[in-house]
């Protein structure tokens, strides 16, 4: 197994192994941006997040590896609709961003299974989400703007939908400040589950969650642009 590198180390670096147990190599859309996160949670250290509700997350184990866990609904009400379990990196707060995961649904199998992903993070009303929902609709499977009123849909374009299954699922947040650019991508790399262009928030964290469902979180690493 890969040599496991504990929390928020900030220079470029590369392990090569994907999922769970090992960091995905550097992808070739964050070339010429550092290395601003990694972090595996071997250290089961939770300082450097912030939660909307700090009993519902814990620093769990799946198959010898430790994961960051939302393992119940959080006690939280958001000052708008949008997510009720996050989890927020106190820091970066990035421009540019290319953001890989690995995520585990530990939800019952249903339409409305999802898991969520925060970038743009400014503040409880104000960021964006990626919704990743096994059935696509009107408030499933896109990307959410979150300013200062009920989540709004910016999708451009989506799949029908996230194909959840029990096991692990890499995902990769593609942000450029710039000309608004979002991808999201889930399992397959060259092509995005959900696009979109959005220039609201240039900057901000980024955070890990549900809607409503629960999940575990593991191998984050993040390159970017810091403010």
């Amino acid at each position: 197994m890969v040599p496991r590198i504990a929390l928020c180390v900030l220079v470029p670096g590369l392990v090569a192994a994907d999922g769970p147990g090992g960091f995905a190599p550097r992808p070739e859309v964050a070339a010429g941006m550092p290395l601003v996160v990694r972090e595996d949670f071997e250290r089961a250290d939770r300082a450097a997040w912030e939660f909307t509700d700090s009993d519902a997350w814990r620093i769990g184990e799946y198959e010898g590896n430790h994961v960051l866990e939302q393992h119940r609904a959080s006690r939280y009400e958001p000052p708008v609709r949008s997510p009720f379990n996050l989890a927020l990196a106190r820091k970066p707060d990035v421009g540019d961003l290319v953001l890989d995961v690995q995520v585990r649904s530990t939800a019952p199998d249903s339409p409305r299974r999802d898991l969520c992903i925060v970038f743009g993070y400014q503040d409880p009303t104000h960021f964006y989400y990626a919704h990743l929902g096994k059935q696509a609709d009107a408030n499933h499977h896109n990307v959410f703007l979150v300013d200062g009123k009920p989540r709004a849909s910016i999708t451009e374009s989506r799949t029908r939908g996230t194909p959840w299954t029990d096991g692990w699922h890499h995902v990769r947040v593609v942000r450029r400040a710039g000309d608004g650019l979002i991808q999201v991508f889930f399992d397959d790399m060259a092509h995005p589950a959900l696009t979109a262009h959005d220039r609201t928030f240039t900057h901000g964290r980024i955070g890990l969650g549900s809607f409503d469902d629960t999940g575990q979180f593991d191998d984050l690493q993040a390159w970017g642009r810091p403010r």
